[in-house]
């Protein structure tokens, strides 16, 4: 399938965009928001898995205020600083002028969903928050319901105002995330007014789904990935 790599100009600079295209009909567009190691070939495969599944891909390098880069998964010291600059303002940003280029593409909003993991998870739940688009889906995000490892605050008092349909994906074994909290969205969830769905995977732990982790876990991954692309399909109908 078609790929690239190119620039958007934001509020903050240049930023580098990751762009799959499907080779055959498109049923929509998803921006793909990376983990907190940056825009690495996970983000970049899961691009592509996106384009495969009939959507315009794009994946935001949300580290460019700092010079942009990536981090390995067991280099946490190198985490910290691709983070300066890095707001939840900042990042809308980000997330807008992606959601212009995809609307110079034919794309409108309702036809633009997003998914994330990780650092990524939280954003979804952020744009959905703020942003009406028409589907999110966040994978074990942190920092939604409590604060998290990362210097955000909580947004769990926004689940009353979410404008985007939101799937959220948690491992009951993720160290980071407690049950409590995943069971305290899904009751703040009951009275959004948009449809949203939290789903939890028994033993699953942090980063499931990148089977570049050792938490890699071959099951949720699976389960997790198809209801995805089904809440795309179900959210995202319409022509291109």
């Amino acid at each position: 399938m078609p790929e690239q790599t190119i620039t958007l100009d934001t509020a903050d600079g240049p930023m580098d965009l990751y762009e799959a295209t499907p080779a055959g009909d498109v049923r929509g567009a998803v921006i793909v928001i990376q983990e907190a190691f940056g825009v690495n070939e996970h983000i970049q495969h899961v691009t592509r898995r996106a384009a495969a599944a009939g959507y315009h891909a794009v994946a935001p390098a949300l580290f460019h205020r700092a010079g942009g880069g990536t981090a390995g998964y067991d280099d946490f010291a190198s985490v910290i600083p691709l983070f300066e600059g890095v707001t939840d303002d900042a990042v809308l940003a980000d997330v807008d002028a992606t959601i212009a280029h995809l609307e110079s593409r034919g794309f409108n909003s309702s036809r633009i969903g997003i998914v994330g993991f990780c650092f990524g998870g939280r954003v979804t739940f952020l744009v959905a928050a703020r942003r009406p688009l028409g589907a999110a889906v966040g994978f074990y995000g942190g920092g939604i319901a409590s604060k998290g490892h990362l210097p955000f605050d909580p947004l769990i008092d926004e689940a009353t105002t979410l404008q985007t349909p939101w799937l959220g994906l948690f491992g009951d074994a993720d160290t980071g995330i407690p049950v409590d909290d995943v069971e305290a969205l899904r009751a703040a969830l009951e009275n959004a007014p948009v449809a949203t769905e939290v789903v939890r995977y028994p033993g699953a732990e942090h980063g499931f789904h990148c089977d570049a982790r050792a938490s890699y876990h071959p099951e949720a991954a699976k389960d997790a990935w198809s209801r995805t692309v089904a809440w795309w399909h179900t959210h995202l109908a319409g022509d291109a």
